[in-house]
């Protein structure tokens, strides 16, 4: 006779193993996509391994008169993915997401109080997947849970630009790898690269799902049913460098109508302008005269859409931009061919040397057709995999934008200088820069700052 095991003892709850929670901070509905892609593709283990809370933070200069994530359409889609919502603005009110950062001495008392509201047990361990790691939100939550391990993932160019500034050890040696879509196929990421971080893909068939999944989601959106009925063939992306004193509102309104007149130029007579959440409204005005003198239709979209929901809905034959990721997702993902507009422009206005904007500038500069110069016919598509002439050219931008990070770009950062730096590429770098750094093509100055470092190693060698 066969006696059957025992039924195993219960484990009080007071016992068990805290279940792991996941914290995954947003702050665009684009980046939302991309952890959502991460999730599906299980680069963030099982679902029921762990519990998961999107906390989600609105960054904008006046986040109450900002167009909220929630707002936007296919956030409840990518949200069900997750156990809990979090409103990172309420968490910490009155303070401003992007300014606050917790004093040292309070960081375990923070932990302590979010771990209370959040449902976290005390015991539980917990992960941080962040955005931007340089700056807050991410860099409170790294301190306040100064335990946890940290997941950065990057939804746009920035991630191939050099990590903006060093990052305190005590956050670097916790970053477990970056995350980013592969907009420019074999180029890699420099983001984070100084302290030994990895990227990792976030596979094209995940992205591209959840890319879908929000376009049907959009589905009897007003706004996208009148874009839909213009059956535009070409899309603009509207800038917004005037609030960042980039460029002056004129000057941006002008570049939108260098786009509309390019897209025109090509051929298009049907036109969709997606503005900025935030453009003024007489940005649109002024694109409306310039289409009538043009004899083209122009529909502005009015509604919180994703360019990608467009891209999906109204399949476009040119998308136009300064130089937006969305840009790059449409040649990455959907094959549109792609066109940019006063990149040298901004190229040459963007301060620091080191903003990180520079290699997004850089990228689109050296990749996309300058719709100014085309003389008419389609634009051609982008390579999916670029010239051998780009991964050399981040990386001397990127040396020279944070050369004490990277200093063994140094060498080639010389050898592509002393080949390449002409008229032709010389936008790409400032003279005052390349003069501090003693590099080739500094002029006089730097030579003669070059000689006198060789002058004080060889006394001091000699003990002179």
């Amino acid at each position: 006779m066969t006696v059957p095991d025992p039924a195993p003892t219960p484990v009080p709850a007071s016992v068990r193993t805290p279940l792991r929670t996941q914290i995954f901070q947003v702050s665009t509905l684009y980046g939302a996509a991309t952890l959502a892609a991460a999730l599906d593709a299980g680069q963030f283990g099982r679902a029921v391994d762990s519990h998961r809370i999107l906390l989600v933070s609105n960054n904008a200069a006046v986040p109450e008169t900002a167009l909220r994530l929630e707002e936007m359409r296919g956030y409840g889609s990518l949200a069900a993915r997750f156990d809990a919502v979090v409103d990172w603005n309420e968490a910490i009110s009155p303070h401003h997401p992007g300014g606050w950062g917790p004093r040292s001495e309070e960081t375990v008392l923070w932990q302590r109080a979010f771990r209370l509201a959040w449902d976290i047990a005390p015991e539980a361990p917990v992960d941080l997947a962040v955005e931007s790691i340089q700056v807050n939100p991410a860099r409170a939550l790294a301190a306040i849970f100064s335990e946890s391990a940290v997941h950065v993932y990057a939804d746009g160019l920035m991630t191939y630009g050099p990590t903006r500034n060093r990052m305190p050890q005590s956050i670097a040696c916790r970053i477990r790898r970056v995350l980013h879509l592969d907009l420019v196929t074999g180029l890699r990421p420099l983001l984070l690269a100084e302290a030994g971080v990895e990227p990792e893909l976030v596979p094209d068939d995940a992205f591209r799902a959840v890319l879908s999944e929000i376009a049907a989601a959009a589905e009897g959106d007003k706004g996208l049913a009148a874009a839909e009925a213009a059956a535009p063939t070409a899309m603009l992306l509207g800038q917004y460098l005037a609030a960042l004193t980039i460029l002056t509102p004129e000057e941006e309104e002008d570049l939108h109508i260098r786009m509309l007149r390019g897209a025109a130029r090509a051929g298009h007579t049907s036109i969709l302008f997606k503005p900025h959440p935030t453009a003024p409204a007489r940005y649109s005005r002024a694109l409306d005269e310039a289409a009538a003198e043009l004899g083209v239709r122009l529909t502005t979209l009015d509604s919180p859409l994703l360019a990608e929901t467009l891209y999906e809905r109204c399949a476009p034959t040119l998308v136009v931009g300064c130089f937006s990721t969305a840009m790059f997702t449409a040649a990455a993902y959907y094959g549109i061919p792609v066109a940019r507009v006063g990149t040298r422009l901004v190229l040459d206005r963007i301060t620091p040397y080191e903003n990180s904007n520079r290699i997004p500038l850089t990228i689109t500069d050296h990749l996309v057709p300058d719709l100014d110069a085309q003389v008419g016919g389609a634009v051609p598509h982008l390579p999916r995999t670029p010239p051998d002439t780009l991964a050399p050219l981040v990386r001397t931008v990127g040396y020279c934008m944070q050369a004490k990070l990277h200093p063994g770009l140094r060498p080639g950062a010389e050898a592509w200088l002393r080949e390449h730096l002409d008229p032709t590429t010389q936008h790409y770098f400032k003279r005052r820069r390349l003069q501090s750094l003693t590099l080739p093509g500094g002029g006089p100055r730097g030579a003669a700052v070059r000689l006198r470092r060789t002058v004080r190693r060889t006394r001091s060698t000699l003990g002179l």
